[in-house]
């Protein structure tokens, strides 16, 4: 999926991806002190520049957590009218207080052009973040804004298969989960819930006769 998406694109659903769901039936956040933020960002290195040295503190930690919330938000009103992710759709921030928190993280960094010219390539200028905390914070709300005004945002979607809280860029027009584990899930959840309700129906039907009583209870006489 990597080559099929911009990088903004990219940077702006890993944030969100940060709150995954933990493998036992409940909700992990990858960002839950500095260590976390200084892993996440330093296995970023191809889309933030100065990441194989950056280090996060606290004060780094509270401004991105407090981003993610309003991008989760944002992505959460984009797959309308479909249902948001699962993971925080009782407490979502208001859109209104989402955009303005999204366009003050955006404000923090100022950004230089940056040059890259690939071998067999077209040299493509980029603006790049000036190095530290609070442009860390800037790069990654102005790769939000760009993803939330571009075409990808239009294919994001969040998965709704059973302990998922994924959201994704669906891919091919008949793509309905993020992952073909979380397709496998929801088949099998679906096959139950019919085979379920079927075996309900059938037990109302078999089990009373004509006046609510069980059939066969007091035998034929």
């Amino acid at each position: 999926m990597e080559d099929s998406i911009s990088a903004d694109t990219r940077l702006a659903l890993d944030l969100a991806l940060t709150v995954r769901h933990d493998g036992n039936g409940g909700v992990a956040d990858d960002l839950t002190a500095p260590g976390g933020l200084t892993a996440w960002v330093q296995g970023h290195g191809d889309l933030l520049p100065g990441a194989d040295g950056f280090v996060a503190d606290a004060a780094t930690l509270a401004a991105v957590r407090d981003l993610r919330a309003a991008v989760r938000a944002l992505f959460a009103r984009a797959v309308r009218p479909d249902e948001p992710s699962p993971a925080d759709a009782a407490r979502l921030l208001p859109v209104p207080q989402a955009v303005e928190r999204l366009n003050a993280a955006a404000a923090l960094a100022p950004t230089v052009p940056f040059l890259a010219w690939t071998e067999g390539a077209d040299p493509v200028v980029r603006q790049q973040p000036v190095r530290g905390g609070r442009e860390l914070t800037g790069a990654l709300a102005r790769a939000a804004v760009a993803f939330l005004a571009s075409p990808d945002r239009e294919r994001l979607r969040a998965c709704h298969a059973p302990r998922c809280v994924r959201y994704f860029i669906k891919e091919h027009p008949r793509q309905e989960w993020c992952t073909p584990s979380c397709g496998n899930r929801a088949r099998v959840a679906r096959h139950h819930e019919r085979h379920k309700k079927s075996a309900e129906a059938s037990g109302t039907v078999k089990g009373s006769g004509r006046n609510g009583s069980p059939v066969g209870a007091t035998g034929v006489r």
